[in-house]
């Protein structure tokens, strides 16, 4: 006796999503969104590596050098998001 379970469709979504193959020609489905995110972080990278000298991964800043790095981009985050409410 045979068994055949259905994916849930949370689970199928996964798979179409993650650029897993997708139809019997073997070629992969891409996300142009994704692909574009990718793209700004590399270019990103390549001007933080000129600007700094180093890339992320060598950098010798430590915790709390990292930590302020962080607070500050969060708030200029947030003066962002306040402007764009008042322009509503």
């Amino acid at each position: 006796m045979e068994i055949f379970y259905k994916m849930s469709d949370s689970v199928s979504k996964f798979f179409e999503a993650g650029g897993y193959v997708t139809n019997h020609t073997n070629e992969k489905k891409t996300d142009k969104i994704v692909e574009d995110v990718i793209k700004r972080f590399k270019e990103r990278s390549e001007a933080g590596i000129e600007k700094y000298g180093t890339t992320l991964y060598d950098s010798p800043d430590g915790f709390y050098t990292f930590l302020n790095h962080l607070a500050e981009e969060m708030m200029d985050g947030l003066l962002y998001i306040e402007k764009l409410k008042q322009q509503k």
